[in-house]
Parts: C-alpha cells; sequence; structure tokens
C-alpha cells in the first residue's frame, strides 16, 4: 500500500537519508526504529508530501479522495477547541464530510466519547494521540505514518493506543507504518521491523527473526524462583518473584523446562533487548 524506493534527502552538507528503501502491505503494521537523529521523522514527512526527497520514488496504493494520512512527531490541534470542533475544522480543510454523523464515527473509530465538550487542551496526551489519529483518518486513507506515537504515554496508555493500532489494521486493511526509539513496544506490535540509523535502513524482516539477534538474557517471573539451587550457575539476579537469566533461547528453553520438572511455574519470559545491538549487526 505504501513504497519508497531509494530515498535520498540531503540539508547542506547533511546527508538525512541515503538510498532508503522502505514497504508495508495492506493490514500490516511495520515498525521503523532508530535513535533521535537517525532519520525517521525526515522519511516520514516525505512519505507524506510534506518535504521533496533529493532521489527516490514514492508508490501509494489505495481508493479514495487521500490516500495517506499521519502524525509526525505530535499531533497539531486547536488547543481551545473541543475534539468534536477540531475535527470539523480539519474535515471542512480537507472537504471531508463534516455533519453530526461523519464527527461521531471519527470520534468513535479512535474510541473517544461523543459527550466532551471541553477543550482539548484539557485531554490527556494519549487522548490527543487519539484525536490525532481521528484527523489523519479523515477522508478514510489507506496508510497511516504515526511518528513516535507513544513519547509522553504512561504503559495504560500505551496499551490503549496499541490496542487501537492493531484494529484499525485489522478492521479496516490500513497498512500502519509506526516509527519509535522503544523497540520493546514495536517488538510486540509490528510484524515487520526496519531499522534506520545516521540516515541507512541496518536492516529490515521479520520483527523477532531481528531482535532474536539482540537478546542475551531473559526474565523469568514465578513463585520460589530464588530457591533454586541450579539457577545460581547462571549469575541470576533476583528481583521480586522475577529472575534475570543471562541465556540464549536454546538455553532459556531448556531451564524453564528442568523447573517445570520441580514443579516451579512460570508465569512469564520477556527477552531483555540489546537495543545496541540493533544498530551494529550488518544489513539483513
Amino acid at each position: 500500500m505504501i513504497s519508497g524506493r531509494n530515498i535520498s534527502k540531503s540539508y547542506g552538507k547533511l546527508q538525512a537519508l541515503q538510498n532508503v528503501s522502505i514497504a508495508c502491505n495492506s493490514g500490516e503494521i511495520c515498525g521503523l526504529v532508530g535513535a533521535n537523529g537517525a532519520g525517521k521523522s525526515t522519511l516520514f514527512k516525505i512519505l507524506l508530501g510534506l518535504v521533496s526527497a533529493d532521489s527516490g520514488t514514492i508508490t501509494l496504493q489505495g481508493e479514495g479522495a487521500k490516500k495517506i494520512g499521519g502524525i509526525i512527531e505530535k499531533p497539531s490541534l486547536y488547543p481551545y477547541l473541543s475534539a468534536r470542533e477540531n475535527l470539523r475544522v480539519f474535515a471542512k480543510m480537507q472537504n471531508a464530510a463534516a455533519d453530526n454523523k461523519a464527527i461521531d464515527e471519527a470520534l468513535l473509530q479512535v474510541g473517544l466519547s461523543l459527550d466532551r465538550e471541553d477543550p482539548s487542551r484539557n485531554y490527556s496526551m494519549g487522548m490527543k494521540q487519539r484525536l490525532g489519529i481521528a484527523v489523519a483518518l479523515l477522508n478514510k486513507p489507506s496508510c497511516l505514518l504515526l511518528d513516535e506515537p507513544f513519547s509522553g504515554l504512561d504503559p495504560v496508555g500505551i496499551q490503549a493506543l496499541k490496542k487501537l493500532i492493531v484494529s484499525l489494521a485489522k478492521d479496516y486493511g490500513m497498512a500502519i507504518l509506526i516509527s519509535s526509539h522503544i523497540v520493546e513496544v514495536l517488538s510486540t506490535l509490528c510484524s515487520k521491523l526496519f531499522v534506520i540509523h545516521n540516515g541507512e535502513i541496518l536492516q529490515q524482516g521479520p520483527t523477532q527473526a531481528i531482535l532474536s539477534k539482540c537478546v542475551k538474557s531473559y526474565t523469568l517471573c514465578g513463585n520460589d524462583l530464588q530457591k533454586v539451587s541450579f539457577l545460581k550457575k547462571y549469575s541470576a539476579a533476583p528481583h521480586a518473584n522475577c529472575i534475570t537469566i543471562p541465556a540464549s533461547a536454546t538455553e532459556i528453553s531448556g531451564i524453564i523446562f528442568k523447573l517445570s520438572e520441580q514443579g516451579i511455574a512460570i508465569t512469564s519470559c520477556t527477552p531483555r533487548l540489546d537495543v545496541a545491538q540493533l544498530f551494529k549487526a550488518t544489513a539483513v
């Protein structure tokens, strides 16, 4: 649904992007991960048509008046207007339907209340993100770009926004491309990952295949783990009912099996990512 091929962009002597290629299919959630200044926002601005690339091609597929919508860095809203008023203003700008029924549908699509009439400046960051997404979805685009949508959100807000993103991809078949420096969030949300560093794509492919190379330890949670004698040889670091163990995927599977033989039930097993390894690995 969205594809960028060999995109390059320079600002004077600064090479912001160099031969970047990226693509996301209908119903797919793709992640673009990189540190601040890696080129994520520049790439998104080019894909949205806000900035011109020096070279490269962009292909957008889909029906309707608007093929792509997005949020760059943070939602651009009129803080003195309510959610309903913001949507009506932006709808008129885009020649989209602005009647009460259309606005109600836009609010419900992102899980916002139909009754709230106070200014959007009173909204939480999570609600502002939802309203920004509602604006981006006006005129029913086939592709959605979200630049750092989880910044400033608490864990509850992150989970709520993840649920909304999944529903948009599943229920509407949207191609959704998300940029973030929070790798842990993208790891549970995106089926495909692009790793960008200094304006170049270092890696791309299935998310778990890329991240598995960056896992050096696992955190196991369960009762009485600190009392298990054989775990001591792994230099396990205990905390509460959990233990972090330096181990490979194969080793951790064997450890869990051995614990089950001793009657120890594991309630969770979480890989711990060494994010720095993402930017050292060679391209896939």
